[in-house]
């Protein structure tokens, strides 16, 4: 209940339309993952760099976990909107798997359109030995950055680990030049910091061991390819789906779907269809299908 004098009405009525919208936002980002909709989770992708993003500051940080720690946490009447991002974020990753990373992360977000903006030719491939150890990267950062917190108490460590900062327009000379560094890295390395150094994707990839509700995976791909090729985040290798790496970006699920491409269903329709000879003709012989004997 509020404390006497200070009604509901009062409290929600400033936070009613961030609530409004972090609503929208949410409703159309799981709409776009329920539907495997390219077109729509790049709607959703826009509107987390700008509103999330620009407009708001509201990213999950490092500075949450510390909060989590110290147990210093915003007033929950006054953060409503808070605290509903939060069980969101935490309630989606256990089941579905990282689907913050991929879709409501603001930064996460800008790196992925820059990636379907900018010219393909200019990417490269990091070899798979290089990948699978520098996505450990991430955490050893989270391990650094949560033992250093408990050691000093000093918050400001998240801004050499994080560049969250940047939709707020405020930093340093050396941070910005440090964020132009690396995304300009990014821009030949698909979604580099959200692959190999961030300590919040390394959280949620320890939670998402947990998923509940995991992609499908056919017989068939234990052979087939196509989609570890397709993935852009190293997440398949094999028949395996690595949960930890897993950002729910659909572009493997909507490869399941297209009985096109898919081998699964290629191989579905070719057993359905009709042979083209229904009825099987005279074997080799006779005229009434008999076949000679053989003498010596």
């Amino acid at each position: 209940m509020p404390p006497a004098g200070e009604t509901w009405h009062e409290i929600l009525a400033p936070q009613a339309i961030d609530l409004a919208v972090l609503a929208l936002f949410i409703g159309v980002a799981l709409t776009s993952f329920f539907l495997k909709s390219k077109r729509l989770k790049y709607v959703a992708l826009v509107f987390a760099v700008g509103y999330m993003g620009f407009m708001k500051s509201h990213l999950l940080s490092v500075v949450d976990i510390f909060g989590v720690i110290a147990g210093d946490l915003p007033v929950v009447k006054y953060n409503i909107s808070y605290y509903v991002f939060g069980v969101f974020v935490v309630a989606s990753t256990v089941l579905w798997g990282r689907l913050y990373c991929g879709r409501i992360c603001a930064f996460g977000a800008l790196t992925q359109v820059m990636d379907a903006v900018l010219p393909a030719g200019l990417r490269v491939d990091v070899p798979d030995a290089i990948e699978r150890r520098a996505a450990w990267i991430k955490y050893g950062l989270l391990a650094f950055v949560v033992v250093y917190f408990v050691a000093t108490r000093n918050l400001l460590v998240y801004q050499y680990v994080e560049p969250f900062w940047m939709f707020s327009l405020f930093g340093t000379r050396a941070m910005w030049i440090g964020l132009g560094v690396l995304l300009v890295a990014t821009v030949f390395v698909r979604n580099l910091y959200c692959r190999f150094l961030c300590p919040v994707g390394a959280m949620l990839g320890l939670i998402s061991t947990a998923t509940v509700f995991k992609i499908k995976r056919w017989s068939e791909c234990k052979t087939c390819k196509i989609c570890e090729k397709t993935c852009e985040w190293g997440a398949i290798r094999g028949p395996v789906i690595v949960k930890t790496e897993c950002v729910r970006c659909d572009d493997c699920e909507r490869l399941y779907l297209d009985q096109k491409r898919c081998p699964h269903w290629l191989i579905q329709i070719r057993r359905a269809s009709p042979r083209r000879d229904s009825v099987p003709g005279p074997s080799p012989g006779d005229a009434h299908g008999r076949t000679p004997a053989v003498t010596n």
